[in-house]
C-alpha cells in the first residue's frame, strides 16, 4: 500500500474502537450496536481486535457515537475504548471512503437519547512545540460543555454522552485548526457502570 505524508491528507479522521459490554450477550450488543449505526459514509474494517473507521471528522465522530449509545440504551455496563487520528504518516491512502457531505446519518436517531457517561480523554498535537498549552486550553474548553476533574494522565469528563461527544469533537477540530499536522485523541468511556451509583 502507498504510504501518505500528513500534510497530503488533512481531511482523512481515523478511529480505532474496542466496544465491550460487560454481559453474557455481549456478542449480540456489540454487533447490533453496529448494525443499527449508519456507516455508510465512512471505511469500515473489523479484525479480532479493534472496528477501525476512516473518512471525514463530522462522519467519524458521528458514528463513533452512536455505536456507543445503541449499546448503552441496553442497560448494560459498557465500555468504550477509541483511538482517533489525523494526519499519521502511516496512513493508506486506499483505505478511507470520503463522503460528499458533512450530513451526519446518525444524528436524528439518537438526537433525543439521554445517557450519563463517565469518560477520559487525552490530546496529542503531536507536531508541535507548544503542545502543553493547546492541551491546557482544549481542557478549558471542555468545560462549556461537560463536567471537568484533573486525572492521572488523562482528564476525566462526566455528563451527558451527547455533550462529552459534542465536546471531543470540539477539542479534535480545535487543536487540528491550531496546527498541528499529526493529531492523535485517546477516549475511554463508561456507560451504566455500578460505579456510577
Amino acid at each position: 500500500m502507498n504510504q501518505i505524508a500528513c500534510e497530503g491528507d488533512r481531511d482523512i479522521v481515523g478511529a480505532s474502537f474496542t466496544l465491550s459490554a460487560m454481559s453474557d450477550d455481549y456478542v449480540n450488543i456489540i454487533l447490533n450496536a453496529i448494525n443499527e449505526t449508519d456507516t455508510s459514509k465512512v471505511w469500515l474494517h473489523t479484525d479480532d481486535v479493534t472496528t477501525t473507521i476512516r473518512g471525514k471528522i463530522a462522519h467519524v465522530f458521528d458514528i463513533t457515537q452512536a455505536i456507543f449509545l445503541h449499546a448503552s440504551q441496553t442497560g448494560e455496563h459498557i465500555s468504550f475504548q477509541s483511538t482517533y487520528s489525523i494526519g499519521c504518516p502511516g496512513d493508506s491512502d486506499a483505505d478511507v471512503f470520503m463522503a460528499e457531505d458533512d450530513t451526519r446519518q446518525n444524528e436524528e436517531k439518537v438526537k433525543d437519547v439521554k445517557q450519563y457517561v463517565a469518560a477520559k480523554f487525552s490530546l496529542y498535537p503531536l507536531t508541535q512545540g507548544h503542545y502543553m498549552d493547546t492541551i491546557y486550553g482544549q481542557i478549558e474548553a471542555m468545560k462549556e460543555f461537560v463536567d471537568v476533574k484533573h486525572a492521572h494522565y488523562s482528564t476525566y469528563l462526566s455528563g451527558d454522552t451527547l455533550s462529552v461527544f459534542r465536546g471531543l469533537e470540539s477539542a479534535f477540530r480545535a487543536t487540528v485548526a491550531s496546527g498541528s499536522s499529526h493529531t492523535v485523541m485517546t477516549v475511554s468511556l463508561s456507560s451504566n457502570s455500578p460505579s456510577h451509583k
